[in-house]
């Protein structure tokens, strides 16, 4: 499968009109504000293209028109992230990821919130015939695991509600403040782990790319169960920490063109 391991979102090569789309709308997010010929010039994409997913996406209250330009739209809360694009984000995630996966053995992957889901910006995948993966572009819920946690617990506290107003509408008041309590406990430890302990489940664990103005994204490592035991837990969430330290500085050390 082809994956977008070494090009920001809208150069990804896999294209369905999926794929266009969301490209789009992440390169809105990176900009603010865009006008639609310039939209153009990044994606290669005729204006009238442009136009069309501008259109449909506006009708769902993802993008709005803004005079002559166009930003996130009221339904894609963004607010509580750092500034950094995800241009520079992936441009800066590749030997990080390596390393990862050189030191646990299991997928490496960044992921990054928009609204009210998590997406897969970058991932680098083990050797293992066995193994995890999650191509660019992939869109995965906010509440449901490692990544998408992390993200989460850093998000304003109304994006939490709108996220359990949403998917956890027929959810229990228990389950609720459980996942209340999860994310609380995200931000004290600064890791979270989710996934089945069966030999045939998933195990994933994340962490956040924090700099002074808010959290970048997610790195998370994910692996079959039956490799990923205490030994490997220990040893992926020092690798994770250190991970995230070190794209956070060299993401600080870089002047944005």
């Amino acid at each position: 499968m082809v994956t977008a391991r070494d090009r920001p979102p809208e150069e990804a090569a896999i294209d369905t009109s999926f794929a266009r789309g969301l490209r789009l709308l992440l390169a809105v997010a990176d900009r603010g504000e865009v006008r639609a010929d310039d939209l153009a010039v990044i994606l290669e994409m005729p204006v009238s293209t442009v136009y069309r997913y501008l259109r449909t996406l506006g009708e769902f209250g993802f993008v709005d028109k803004r005079g002559g330009s166009y930003a996130l739209g009221p339904r894609l809360v963004i607010g509580g992230g750092s500034t950094v694009t995800s241009e520079r984000l992936i441009r800066h995630a590749d030997p990080v990821l390596r390393m990862l996966v050189e030191e646990t053995g299991e997928t490496a992957l960044i992921a990054r919130r928009v609204g009210l889901s998590a997406v897969c910006l970058v991932q680098v995948e083990t050797d293992h015939a066995l193994r995890v993966s999650v191509p660019a572009g992939s869109v995965m819920p906010l509440h449901a695991d490692a990544a998408g946690r992390t993200l989460l617990a850093y998000a304003p506290e109304e994006l939490l509600d709108e996220v359990i107003a949403q998917d956890l509408s027929a959810a229990d008041e228990e389950t609720v403040a459980e996942l209340r309590d999860a994310l609380s406990g995200i931000v004290d430890v600064g890791v979270a782990t989710s996934g089945d302990e069966d030999a045939g489940g998933v195990v994933s664990m994340a962490v956040p790319i924090l700099r002074e103005d808010g959290i970048v994204g997610a790195i998370v490592v994910s692996g079959p169960a039956a490799r990923c035991g205490l030994a490997w837990r220990t040893r992926a969430r020092r690798a994770l920490l250190a991970g995230a330290k070190a794209l956070s500085s060299t993401l600080d050390e870089e002047v944005p063109a």
